[in-house]
């Protein structure tokens, strides 16, 4: 993942239980440059980054108690659903979830996604 002095990808707690504080995590490939032009194919990325966050921490996706997923205002919602059953096992309860439809800083960005998981 690229790095940035401005943040960090993820933040482990612990005691009394590990808790991961995944940041917001976009459609951004290990280069920092943003991978696709659809909501798709951005949500597709920025959910492999919190796997690799996750997975650097000691933890995976079915850890994580909740996430709010920010997508760009005038993109469709289902896409970034259809990535998110793309990557999730049914055999896993979901998350908590909101979703909110905002406008980023970098307007190549459709998707971020932050998450807290609990080990």
């Amino acid at each position: 993942m690229h790095q940035s002095p401005a943040f960090s990808q993820g933040v482990a707690v612990e005691s009394p239980s590990r808790t991961i504080y995944v940041g917001g995590q976009n459609g951004v490939g290990p280069d920092g440059q943003v991978v696709g032009e659809t909501l798709a194919e951005q949500s597709v990325q920025a959910f492999a980054n919190v796997r690799t966050v996750l997975e650097e921490a000691g933890a995976g996706l079915k850890d994580i108690v909740t996430w709010t997923i920010a997508v760009a205002e005038g993109q469709s919602v289902e896409e970034g659903f259809g990535a998110f059953q793309a990557v999730w096992d049914p055999a896993d309860p979901p998350p908590a979830i909101s979703v909110h439809v905002v406008g980023f800083a970098n307007p190549a960005f459709l998707v971020e996604i932050t998450a807290i998981a609990v080990v």
